[in-house]
């Protein structure tokens, strides 16, 4: 009888053991608060949030452990994690399928300067690389940069390439910065705009781009980026491969698979394996607290150059642009082209920048995969 006691028990001593355990409960819970009440990426956050409680039950068998008399028991999440994203890196790649089939990228063909915005607001990627490089090395440097990019499954390849030991928080930061887009944007963009500036309107004159310029787009920026890049272009090739199978006309039914069933799915069981990392022993260090700092520095510093970036462009245009729209050259795509929707229409309700800002927002998705490539291709030879 002492004996079933005692082993009731074993989860209590282990809570009070480990006190840490209890603080990554509370961030599981605000994780799923932060899905659920305030519809922050529900589909990410809840799934790392009930994961980040599981992995931090006293022996818990959702991950891998040593049973006295049994050895070794794989648990599910580090068995998701290490098929995922340890070894072939599947779920991102896979998930980039689904995010490459529900982009259009048409405003941006039609309007092809606004790629432009794209490249100004992966500044911020290589400031907080050249600020991090200097007390941290530089593969924890470049892992912690690219989530400036605010694209989740870049900084989850950069962040396994390089063998970073913050890989929980940095995965954990990127996506809640991600989530938090239409908190931070605004902020930034306010900064450094004024109200007039806000309350430019911009004409929308789409030219018709062509079934076969569709077509093609998809395969050149393949090429191009395997060019500029080479180990880039797994990341690339799935994003643009998704996009082909939207604009082929032929495989309807696979895009639509792609853009709802695959997506969601890769997404679900990429936060469960996301949160095997998230243990206490792993997540609970004072580097968190500077993942943190230097996660936001490196969005805002984003949103800000691309901004800027249009600022400068308007002292040399007669049309001018409406600097938010530069803002939106980051990857959270359709997100950053909402807030700049609404922030346009709340200094002149009759300004429409929707169109503009997407074109904007599908620039940013591409730059952030080049920029991540770049990253792949010249730390290793910096290291």
């Amino acid at each position: 009888m002492n004996e079933i006691f005692d082993f009731l028990l074993e989860g209590v001593r282990g809570l009070v053991a480990d006190p840490k355990l209890l603080i990554m409960w509370a961030l599981g819970f605000l994780l799923i608060y932060l899905g659920i009440k305030k519809n922050m990426e529900p589909g990410l956050l809840i799934p790392m949030g009930f994961g980040a409680i599981l992995v931090n039950l006293p022996n818990s068998g959702a991950i891998t452990q040593e049973i006295p008399g049994v050895g070794q028991v794989v648990g599910i999440l580090d068995w998701l994690y290490q098929f995922g994203i340890e070894g072939a890196e599947a779920f991102p790649l896979l998930l980039f399928i689904g995010i490459g089939a529900m982009i259009d990228f048409g405003p941006l063909l039609s309007n092809p300067k606004l790629m432009f915005f794209g490249a100004a607001s992966q500044l911020g990627i290589f400031v907080v690389l050249i600020i991090a490089s200097l007390f941290l090395p530089l593969n924890d440097a470049a892992s912690i940069a690219i989530i400036a990019a605010a694209d989740g499954p870049t900084a989850i390849m950069l962040a396994n390439l390089f063998k970073t030991e913050y890989l929980a928080p940095i995965l954990v930061v990127a996506y809640s910065y991600m989530a938090l887009v239409p908190i931070i944007q605004p902020v930034a963009i306010k900064m450094v705009t004024t109200k007039k500036e806000r309350a430019i309107k911009m004409k929308y004159n789409p030219q018709s781009v062509s079934k076969a310029t569709r077509i093609l787009f998809p395969i050149c920026v393949t090429i191009i980026a395997g060019l500029i890049a080479p180990i880039s272009v797994a990341l690339v090739g799935c994003l643009m491969f998704g996009n082909l199978l939207r604009e082929c006309g032929v495989l309807d039914n696979l895009s639509e698979s792609a853009s709802k069933v695959l997506a969601n799915l890769i997404t679900l069981v990429l936060g469960l394996s996301i949160a095997s990392t998230m243990t206490a022993e792993a997540f609970i260090k004072w580097e968190f607290l500077m993942i943190i700092a230097l996660g936001l520095f490196g969005f805002v510093f984003d949103t800000i150059g691309g901004v800027l970036f249009a600022k400068l462009l308007n002292l040399f245009l007669k049309e001018k642009i409406n600097p938010m729209v530069g803002g939106c050259g980051i990857s959270a795509f359709p997100m950053s082209a909402r807030v700049v929707q609404k922030m346009g229409l709340e200094a002149d309700p009759t300004n429409h920048l929707l169109m503009h800002a997407v074109g904007a927002n599908v620039s940013g998705q591409i730059a952030s995969v080049i920029a991540g490539g770049v990253l792949m291709s010249l730390i290793p030879g910096l290291m």
